[in-house]
């Protein structure tokens, strides 16, 4: 009796449905991204290295690396939180939804480029540049997966209101801060590194500030 509804559905119906798949993928992904971070700390080489000055100042020059890998895995560690509280939330999984999801990790995979291209060149606003579009993608992403979940009724009917308004509130204030950091570089683009580690920092501590904590 089931046979014509059988044949009425598509792959497409049943494909990517499996929120717990969609979840281990992109904690492993995550966790891929955050240890190559590590590979830009490189150890001094040994032929470069003579005395104690030597080695402090090879580590001087490593400060620019240390820098953007702290800020790189705040900023990896901040969108996994963000991307499982969303994934708790949803009720269900399809297609549309896994494939935003699968695009999200997809700028998630350039984290390791795009930090160590600033560390190398951390006075190019170029290199700015595209690290803060690579954060601005994520963002993007994030919030897309979360407005498809939305109008296809994958979050709790009565929920879906709040959860957005949250979501949105986060991406866009977070965002625009990004913005600011970007916009520093028009004096020194260690003065926006210097900003956006502090907003990274304000996200995961959550001061009891008002103004910091709504965002």
């Amino acid at each position: 009796m089931n046979q014509p509804a059988a044949r009425g559905r598509y792959y497409s119906d049943v494909a990517g449905s499996n929120l717990g798949r969609l979840a281990a993928l992109s904690d492993g992904i995550f966790a891929v991204g955050m240890t190559l971070l590590v590979l830009g700390l490189a150890v001094p080489a040994v032929a470069a290295v003579k005395t104690e000055a030597d080695l402090a100042g090879q580590l001087r020059e490593l400060l620019p690396a240390v820098v953007t890998y702290f800020m790189s895995f705040l900023t990896l560690g901040i969108f996994w939180v963000g991307q499982q509280t969303q994934l708790s939330e949803v009720q269900r999984a399809n297609r549309a939804y896994t494939w935003i999801h699968l695009a999200f990790l997809l700028s998630v995979t350039l984290v390791p480029f795009s930090t160590q291209l600033l560390a190398r060149f951390h006075w190019s606003r170029i290199a700015l540049f595209v690290y803060w579009l690579n954060i601005l993608v994520m963002g993007t992403a994030l919030l897309l997966g979360a407005e498809y979940a939305g109008r296809a009724g994958l979050f709790p009917k009565e929920a879906a209101p709040t959860l957005l308004r949250l979501v949105r509130r986060r991406v866009y204030g977070a965002q625009a801060l990004y913005v600011v950091g970007l916009l520093l570089s028009v004096f020194d683009t260690h003065w926006s590194i210097a900003f956006i580690v502090a907003i990274q920092l304000n996200f995961v501590v959550a001061p009891p500030i008002p103004l910091l904590r709504s965002i």
